[in-house]
Parts: C-alpha cells; structure tokens; sequence
C-alpha cells in the first residue's frame, strides 16, 4: 500500500538536482521498505533517482 502520492508523472520532464540535467521520468514505482517513490528517467535507463534528487524548477 502506498503511503503517499508520487511527486512526478510519467513523461513528466524534470532536472536533477545534482547536475541541472534535464530529464523525462519513464517510470515510476514505490519502493515499500524505504517508503519512498523511485524513478527511472528516459536519459539514465540503468539508473534509479529517489524523489529528492528531482526537481521540477531548474535552479
């Protein structure tokens, strides 16, 4: 069950916080022992961000 709604949609485009990449979420999913959201991004296929590493505003 999740415990909350996901930040970020499919196809959604965010940056990562990290590097101010622009990226396009292509999956989403809910990892239930950390009980946070995972995504995997259309530019990093074999890479996983948690949702605290995306933004939606570049700064």
């Amino acid at each position: 069950m999740k415990s909350s709604k996901s930040l970020f949609n499919n196809g959604a485009t965010v940056y990562i916080k990290e590097t101010g990449q622009e990226v396009t979420i292509i999956k989403s999913q809910y990892v239930k022992n950390m009980k946070r959201f995972s995504y995997i991004v259309k530019e990093h296929p074999g890479t996983f961000f948690f949702e605290e590493e995306l933004e939606t505003d570049k700064n």
